[in-house]
């Protein structure tokens, strides 16, 4: 018989949240600590969203993308999951760049920066301090209209090569483009600047380990190989319930860490809501996606330190559909010691390549198989200037795509980076219009990436806690 994944659930809970990345994780966590009974749904076999890793024969270990965040996460993590949590969390001191205008290796803090700005790209003093002070009183409050194209050009005009060591980083880290609105840069830039670029030592797995026991040891009911096939909403527009794997589960609130775009227009149904509420979601443009390419090296066999991050390109001047084209000449190289995981001597890489959904979706399963090849077989090439040998050290390689991620995550064109910035509102109105139901994931570019998604839990977790105090007095 098959396995029932929702056996002893209850008829109903307080919060049903939907989808286990960490905006979800840290909702019913918080949640589940104010006393709230939460059920947590997540439709794969493990928890984590974009958060999470894959296991292969031969012992290997392998995190999913690119994982790198503000040092923000630190207090986050201790505030609202674990001092342990926190103190997993170690700084990557050396961030490379490898392309036709210049190579430097930096620890990504503002003062590293200031002085290469100065020494290397001769600009200013002023200019440069001008510069991150600006992007440093960046708020959500500011005017939109500005583009980070317009930002540069104010302080950077005509210096491409300064364009792209401000900014391929952080279209690497949530998708963002010059387009974009000049404050989403600033926000998250600064962020970074902060002390630099962090990440989680043990490993993914480790991470997402350490916040199931804290989930199950504050009472949240954890459930995976759920399926949530409907959410409901009664006549007075306000959430009652969910459908998942067949079976109805009742509920007071809803938060659900999907893509915003399909909790609206699949999960509730645009009947339910105003008609240019609608229109607005419908408008919503969804970021781009990714590729990546994971690679093992045999056991015990290593290679020379190259760094923790290499941006890596062959095009001159940034380029943002240079990097998300096909033939791919933009690499970020996430390089795994065994101290990434302590005890282990492994040697990981993963090359991330930001994509196009598009450039995907419809290659016959013959074209894909063969895309996939090339992209395993010209990340070799361009590792080999780096990890000299690398043909003969690796034991496994495989690609992932955007049509990876959409199978996986049920992101809508396997989004990595979920919306462009008219998201966030679309998101934080959803209360509005059906009371009880919220959202929590990956938005509007500032609430995208670890630190985004843990903080955009965390505000979402305290709304839900509002709205549902005053019923339980």
């Amino acid at each position: 018989m098959a396995r029932d994944f929702l056996k002893d659930a209850r008829d109903h809970y307080d919060v049903i949240i939907i989808g286990s990345g960490l905006a979800g994780l840290t909702s019913a966590n918080i949640l589940a600590r104010a006393g709230h009974s939460v059920l947590l749904l997540e439709h794969h076999y493990q928890l984590g969203g974009m958060a999470t890793w894959f296991k292969r024969s031969g012992g290997h270990i392998f995190d999913i993308s690119l994982h790198g965040f503000p040092v923000g996460m630190i207090k986050s993590c201790r505030k609202y999951w674990t001092q342990e949590i926190a103190d997993s969390i170690v700084q990557l001191k050396g961030i490379r760049f490898e392309n036709p205008q210049f190579s430097l290796t930096t620890t990504f803090n503002r003062d590293d920066f200031t002085r290469l700005l100065i020494e290397k790209f001769d600009i200013a003093p002023e200019t440069v301090k001008g510069f991150f002070d600006t992007a440093r009183k960046m708020n959500f409050f500011d005017d939109q209209t500005k583009t980070t194209r317009e930002l540069f050009e104010e302080f950077f005009p005509g210096r491409d090569d300064v364009v792209r060591l401000l900014m391929e980083p952080i279209t690497y880290a949530n998708g963002s483009t010059l387009e974009d609105p000049a404050l989403t840069y600033g926000i998250v830039f600064s962020n970074f600047m902060s002390k630099g670029v962090f990440t989680f030592q043990g490993g993914t797995d480790h991470l997402v380990n350490q916040m199931k026991a804290e989930m199950q040891a504050n009472g949240v009911d954890l459930r995976i190989r759920c399926l949530v096939e409907k959410i409901e909403v009664s006549p007075d527009r306000k959430v009652t319930g969910v459908v998942v794997n067949g079976r109805r589960i009742g509920c007071s609130a809803l938060v659900s860490n999907a893509n915003i775009k399909s909790t609206i227009l699949k999960l509730v149904g645009e009947e339910h809501f105003d008609r240019s509420y609608v229109e607005e979601t419908k408008a919503v443009r969804l970021n781009n996606s990714s590729c990546q390419v994971y690679i093992a090296l045999k056991p015990g066999v290593g290679f020379e330190p190259c760094g923790d991050l290499l941006f890596h390109s062959e095009h001159r001047g940034f380029d943002v559909d240079a990097m998300l084209s096909r033939d791919v000449s933009s690499r970020t190289f996430s390089f795994y010691y065994p101290e990434t995981r302590p005890g282990s001597d492994r040697y990981m890489i993963v090359s991330s390549t930001n994509a196009n959904y598009k450039d995907w979706a419809d290659l016959s399963d013959e074209e894909y198989d063969a895309s996939k090849r090339d992209l395993c077989e010209t990340t070799l090439d361009c590792l080999e200037q780096y990890v000299p040998g690398i043909r003969d050290k690796a034991v496994h390689i495989e690609a992932s795509t955007p049509r990876t991620f959409e199978h996986y995550t049920r992101h809508l064109q396997g989004a990595s980076f979920g919306t462009k910035f008219e998201g966030l509102k679309v998101s934080k109105e959803l209360p509005e219009q059906i009371g009880g139901l919220y959202h929590a994931g990956s938005v509007g570019i500032i609430m995208s990436g670890w630190l985004g998604a843990v903080n955009y839990g965390v505000i979402i977790s305290n709304e839900v806690d509002k709205y549902l105090t005053p019923a339980m007095t």
